[in-house]
């Protein structure tokens, strides 16, 4: 991504002018009128910031600039996303004559070899979670011999079907399901939260009668929540988090439930801050006013769910606390399984039950289906299970002790910085920090040069390391911390100096009032994927 692009479409108005003032240019009435605006922004509400801000992009020099610096950011991100591809011949369309084995391998090859992230250093926040030979040749192999299998035809590849039930069966077990507990596979975690809402939604309709149901979750809960909330036209209500603890904020969570309620969660740990909300109180609540309560271990559930056997005690957060009726966990996650898999798992089949798709008046026949997609691929099924069947209970058991031992390791040693601040007291999987001595986007900046690509959280401002195996290796926490240690030292010399870079985009983006802006901004990013650009034309197939 293009930074300089990003940072003019997101601040463009107040930098503007404020530089136009700085260097003393002439100003028309409406620009003052516009900037008095922008200083008085934070004395109204939210909505109010919103109407305003809305109002001036009307103004046609405004509209104008925001038209400008987007087509700006757009040409950027793209020159930007194809930086190191550009050598590189492009196919606009089907080559005329089949491709060679030997070719379309060696040209495969060269695809992936582009990029200079050395993403298996273990550099990252989270994305790839292990890469150990021994299951890479193995989920290899294994995907090859099932790369044709198709779940929905149960009866032509029954092993598939028996891969996936016992995948399904395994995860009841580590969630301490009882024997009414049952569940799918999914693509990720996305889709397992989908689902999650899908059948709590159908459940309220079709079995309590409410014809508008709405999602209750609390802040830091998912944004596939906001996904489900957009495709099923529902209403998502988000309530405060506790500030000290970052956990959901209980008083608040039963103040906005309504006769509407069709669901309550809880994050065992969280994304952004790695706690674990109260998911036993949330569960209480649950029973107190009969609404179903899903836990959300899409990150962490193979780590939270063996780590008392391995020693590390939590509060109860599956199947054993009464009132959880759903739990989610990506397995391609800390399960080790390659990346498109997860799993939905119930309480109870009658739940289930809403999640299905059924079609029972097409003229094709009566098409049904467990999960959103039809036709799925069985190849991830057959390499998850390998996974699982690989690493086996013991191996999970000693995997989460390394996790654990490194991830406390590191909070430890980022509590020891003078300058920033660990949020809330994490459980699991991720470290979080902010400060207040500084923009804390200054130290991501740096942070990549030495190496460490670092996830930027915001409101409030922050930044996170998701821990993944790959942070287990001799050395490379220890490292972490070292490089942490001097980046805080060298900015607190000069805290308050003016961020640049990402610091900008991330602090500016959190300042806008019209999201709409910011939704822009990312939708040009997300085009820009999809653009091919070449220096190179080479036999008609590129231009």
């Amino acid at each position: 991504m293009s930074l300089p692009g990003i940072i003019e479409v997101a601040s463009f108005i107040k930098m503007y002018i404020d530089y136009r003032l700085k260097e003393k240019f002439s100003f028309k009435p409406h620009a003052i009128i516009i900037y008095v605006f922008l200083v008085l922004f934070e004395a109204v509400t939210e909505r109010t910031k919103r109407y305003i801000f809305s109002w001036i992009r009307m103004i046609p020099f405004v509209k104008k600039k925001v038209e400008e610096e987007r087509l700006k950011a757009k040409h950027m991100m793209e020159e930007d996303m194809n930086k190191c591809t550009k050598s590189l011949s492009v196919y606009y369309q089907l080559p005329s004559n089949g491709r060679s084995v030997e070719e379309i391998t060696k040209e495969a090859s060269e695809y992936l070899d582009l990029g200079d992230c050395d993403w298996k250093a273990g550099g990252l926040s989270g994305c790839v979670y292990n890469v150990d030979p021994e299951v890479t040749t193995l989920v290899t192999q294994v995907y090859g011999m099932s790369a044709w299998t198709n779940p929905l035809h149960p009866e032509v590849f029954p092993g598939i079907r028996k891969m996936e039930a016992e995948i399904v069966q395994m995860a009841i077990h580590m969630f301490n399901g009882g024997k009414n507990a049952c569940g799918t596979m999914t693509s990720g975690g996305s889709e397992s939260l989908l689902l999650a809402v899908k059948a709590y939604r159908d459940y309220a309709r079709n079995v309590k009668g409410i014809r508008n149901p709405e999602i209750l979750i609390p802040a830091t809960g998912h944004a596939a929540f906001d996904k489900a909330s957009q495709l099923y036209r529902m209403r998502l209500v988000r309530i405060p988090i506790d500030p000290k603890t970052q956990k959901a904020d209980i008083k608040a969570m039963e103040k906005a439930i309504n006769k509407n309620t069709c669901l309550l969660l809880a994050s065992a740990p969280g994304f952004p801050h790695g706690v674990i909300d109260p998911v036993e109180k949330i569960a209480q609540l649950g029973l107190k006013y009969d609404i179903p309560v899903h836990v959300d271990a899409c990150l962490g559930g193979f780590v939270i769910a063996f780590m008392e056997e391995a020693g590390y005690s939590l509060p109860p957060f599956d199947f054993r606390v009464k009132g959880v009726t759903s739990i989610s966990a990506d397995t391609h996650k800390y399960g080790y399984a390659p990346k498109g898999t997860s799993v939905i798992l119930y309480s109870h089949p009658k739940y289930r039950q809403q999640q299905f798709f059924v079609a029972t008046e097409w003229p094709g026949g009566i098409y049904a289906s467990p999960t959103l997609a039809g036709s799925r691929p069985g190849g991830l099924i057959a390499a998850c299970w390998a996974s699982m069947m690989y690493y086996g209970r013991s191996g999970y058991v000693e995997a989460t002790k390394k996790i654990v031992e490194t991830h406390r390791f590191i909070e430890k040693g980022l509590r020891e910085i003078k300058g920033i601040r660990v949020m809330g007291h994490p459980e699991a999987c991720c470290v979080a920090v902010d400060s207040i001595e500084f923009n804390i986007y200054r130290v991501s900046d740096a942070m990549t040069k030495k190496g460490w690509s670092l996830s930027p959280l915001q409101f409030p401002s922050s930044i996170h390391l998701t821990v993944t195996f790959l942070h287990t290796r001799d050395g490379v926490a220890q490292r972490f911390v070292e490089d942490m240690r001097a980046t805080v030292e060298e900015i607190m010399k000069t805290p308050k100096a003016e961020a640049e870079g990402a610091a900008v985009i991330y602090g500016m983006a959190q300042s806008i009032p019209d999201r709409s802006m910011v939704t822009e901004i990312a939708s040009v990013f997300l085009d820009s994927i999809y653009n091919l650009k070449s220096d190179v034309v080479s036999n008609g197939h590129a231009k």
